[in-house]
């Protein structure tokens, strides 16, 4: 993490008050919560709506923080304490993390795109960390806060950071690419999500390409060839090199043969044919999320033989695809931190498609942040799944509704069930269980269906 003097800091940023007193204190590390500000922190305040962290300054400080930045414009500073004086205390965090970063002789891989990109996060820190020293994002810290803290948390000696970059607008990603300036740069797929403020895949597709805005002038960008919004707009506008990968053979690089295990994928791809890939996840799009980390790994030199040894050992973020033992046998799917159209359709068709003796079951609650079709697009998802292949559909929420009712004309009305509230899902499903089912359980994060998987665990 970042070590510096208070004078060192003022080569940094613009302090616009005299320090020079506190020149030689130590900072250690940066902190936004004046109650983690042990160890020397850098205690970063921000005047928010409800509460004012500049409150909590001289409480960071007595608790162990090294100094603190205030904003000029909120009155009260204190003269006693190291109180480094800011325009404002935001963008000050942000030049100090990409002044930080400049610093560094790091190589930065940037990873954004509508789905999967923690998982491809996860798997790209896994398979660089077979020749590299690697850093990654942790948690949601992939936002215009989140990702200056994870660039000040770098270790001097780490050789590749891999760095989220979320968004909810246009000029977000620009933001955070030119803070982060990625030698190379993932987009995993443009989906549904954001269509709310962006208004169409075509708007988001143009602010996922932002993530180039920063990258290095010999940098690479690694994105999925099947989606055609981004290979028109790359083929049109790139001045920086690309690679592609996905399913279709027209991609650099692409999987020859697939197969899905009970408790994981293994493949082939293209360029080490006789290379077997195998991945602790399930599903052929954590297979097209395998061969984007593969692919920006092969770019620094990781071999494809180190890349399979990456992917073997990956550990995912938690509520991705992750296997959780139930009651009486029961094998729940837990994918409940994010939904979209897209990557329902493609957890229910693995779910469909694996080999099982037993019922399966799929649990699905509302996909948020659809704009004015939210309606249709969980209709349409309900259409799609396979009653041949899913025995039952429970949803939650009032958007599941929707779900439910494109289900019925399959499943009919005895094999759907839809609820308003979780506990009379669990009961539900409680109720109908046998020992042995395959339950997936899958929503936008906000519906917190995690705790239906909590109360089929224990």
């Amino acid at each position: 993490m970042i070590e510096k003097t208070v004078e060192q800091i003022t080569d940094m940023i613009n302090v616009e008050n005299d320090v020079t007193k506190w020149y030689n204190q130590k900072i250690k590390g940066v902190s936004i919560d004046s109650r983690k500000v042990d160890g020397g922190r850098l205690f970063i305040p921000f005047a928010g709506e409800n509460t004012d962290g500049h409150q909590y300054v001289r409480q960071a400080i007595e608790s162990g923080a090294g100094a603190a930045l205030w904003q000029k414009d909120v009155p009260g500073m204190p003269e006693d304490l190291p109180v480094l004086v800011v325009e404002d205390t935001l963008l000050a965090l942000q030049q100090l993390s990409k002044s930080y970063r400049d610093s560094l002789e790091v190589k930065v891989i940037g990873v954004t795109g509508s789905n999967g990109k923690t998982t491809v996060k996860d798997m790209t820190a896994s398979v660089f960390g077979e020749k590299y020293r690697v850093q990654k994002t942790e948690g949601n810290y992939n936002n215009h806060i989140g990702l200056p803290l994870t660039m000040l948390s770098l270790q001097e000696s780490t050789e590749v950071a891999i760095l989220e970059m979320g968004m909810s607008g246009r000029g977000e990603i620009e933001l955070l690419s030119k803070l982060a300036s990625p030698d190379a740069a993932i987009i995993t797929n443009i989906g549904e999500a954001h269509l709310q403020d962006l208004g169409s895949r075509e708007a988001i597709a143009d602010a996922k390409l932002e993530i180039t805005a920063g990258m290095s002038e010999d940098g690479t960008l690694v994105y999925l060839g099947d989606e055609p919004l981004l290979s028109e707009r790359v083929t049109e506008e790139a001045d920086f090199q690309t690679k592609t990968f996905g399913m279709d053979k027209s991609n650099d690089m692409h999987p020859i043969s697939i197969e899905q295990t009970e408790r994981g994928s293994r493949f082939t791809m293209n360029q080490a044919p006789a290379l077997s890939f195998e991945l602790p996840v399930l599903g052929q799009h954590n297979v097209t999320n395998a061969l984007a980390a593969v692919s920006a790994a092969s770019l620094f030199g990781v071999p494809f033989e180190a890349a399979a040894e990456g992917l073997k050992k990956v550990e995912l973020t938690k509520m991705r695809m992750e296997w959780v033992e139930g009651k009486n046998g029961v094998k729940i799917i837990n994918d409940a931190y994010n939904a979209s159209p897209t990557s329902v359709k493609a957890a229910v068709s693995l779910v469909a498609d694996l080999p099982s003796t037993s019922k399966k079951i799929v649990v699905l609650g509302d996909m948020l942040e659809l704009g004015l079709d939210e309606e249709l697009f969980h209709y349409q998802t309900g259409q799609a799944i396979d009653a041949d292949k899913i025995d039952y559909v429970f949803t939650y929420g009032t958007l599941g509704q929707f779900i439910a009712s494109g289900a019925k004309g399959s499943f009919g009305s005895e094999r759907v069930f839809s609820f308003q509230d979780k506990d009379e899902l669990v009961q539900s499903l409680q109720g109908m269980l046998q020992g042995g089912e395959l339950i997936l359980v899958k929503a936008s994060r906000g519906m917190k269906l995690e705790e239906v998987v909590e109360s089929l665990s224990h």
